[in-house]
């Protein structure tokens, strides 16, 4: 498999910050060894059910018409997401994932002059873009207690710095943890002057707190906000890759240049599909996934293992050991976890499957805890 080191000494560096996310972070890839063949994969906060059976007639449907290319129907597809969102076509941007419009937002509101400002840890891809494919700089604040963004000490480097933009990934991934709304929504009242603030709530449908609020209000305010969104986790479509940028048109129009805001006709098909029963659809499995999340963190909390409070589809589970010794144990017992995320170096993060998944879990996990 090819390394980053490896990437590193062939000169490749730009290349490396657009393929990390897809490739590097590909977390099947990563796992060592043989596995069993009824491993469960834990591992990359995907979501085990897939996508909805709608959405899987729309595609068999479309298939074959897959010779055209199909642009005629993309003007009434933006439509048909904005509006889910409460949005007007000229807010959104489509790309292949949420990956892609972040990559857009990398490009169009950091320079050589504007960082790119974040916290630690978090979601790499925006970070390892910037800072190996642009060599723009990165500054990271730690997260604060209890695993928040410090959102003062974000707009300070930002004011220092004479704006740049500041990216949130909100729940937080890796920690499943939030930034209040009310913190965000400080931040965005008192950042300087040529400072954009990013957002990305691919986590957002899994959160239960009152403390947490989409962003999606300020956009169609007209603030200088960037949300991300992807049908990666609640709808179950991350290998079909869906994602979307909301924001004011002016930004839109910043971002549009650098993707091409066209996706395959069978993941639209599969989209829209899906938007036509999200008003279940989301319910359903939100209310599922939220019982599983508290069934987990009540078996860990009967056995004294810490954990973080989740709000996203993942659980960080503080092992009391390096977290090492459970990546590289589990997965030959059938159960595949998520990888090491320094410098928390105890902590292992675990993907939320169905019951029957998760059962298997704690039985792996406990063997390997006792050990």
């Amino acid at each position: 498999m090819l390394t980053r080191r490896d990437l590193a000494r062939f000169g490749l560096a730009a290349f490396t910050g657009r393929m990390l996310p897809e490739v590097a972070y590909a977390q099947r890839a990563a796992i060592p060894g043989n596995l069993p063949p009824d491993t469960v994969f834990l591992n990359a906060n995907e979501n085990p059910e897939g996508p909805p059976k709608s959405s899987i007639e729309a595609m068999a449907k479309v298939l074959p018409e897959g010779g055209r290319y199909h642009y005629q129907e993309f003007r009434e597809f933006y439509g048909t997401l904005a509006h889910s969102e409460d949005l007007a076509p000229e807010q959104i941007l489509v790309g292949s994932g949420s990956s892609e419009v972040l990559h857009a937002a990398i490009d169009a509101f950091t320079s050589p002059a504007r960082p790119l400002i974040t916290v630690s840890p978090t979601y790499e891809g925006p970070v390892e873009l910037t800072s190996r494919g642009l060599g723009r700089q990165v500054i990271q604040v730690p997260l604060a207690p209890p695993y928040a963004a410090d959102v003062k000490k974000l707009a300070e480097h930002a004011a220092t710095a004479g704006g740049g933009l500041i990216y949130l990934c909100n729940p937080n991934n890796p920690t499943s943890s939030i930034t209040p709304k009310k913190d965000i929504a400080w931040l965005i009242e008192n950042v300087p002057a040529n400072t954009t603030i990013l957002v990305d709530e691919a986590y957002a449908h899994f959160a239960d707190t009152p403390d947490f609020e989409s962003m999606l209000s300020y956009v169609r305010q007209g603030r200088n906000v960037v949300v991300t969104r992807t049908f990666s986790k609640i709808y179950g479509m991350a290998g079909l890759r869906a994602g979307f940028a909301a924001a004011p048109p002016e930004l839109i129009a910043k971002m549009a240049p650098f993707r091409n805001n066209v996706i395959s006709v069978v993941t639209v098909r599969a989209v829209e599909a899906a938007l036509a029963e999200s008003k279940t659809l989301i319910p359903e499995r939100r209310a599922r996934y939220i019982r599983i999340r508290r069934e987990v963190c009540d078996w860990l909390r009967e056995r004294n293992v810490p954990y973080i409070q989740p709000q996203a589809n993942f659980i960080m589970i503080d092992c009391g050991r390096d977290a090492r010794e459970f990546i590289t144990a589990m997965p030959l017992k059938g159960v595949a976890v998520g990888r090491p995320f320094p410098p928390m170096t105890n902590f292992l993060r675990v993907t939320l499957g169905t019951d029957s998944e998760m059962a298997k879990f704690r039985d792996v996990f406990w063997s390997v805890y006792k050990a």
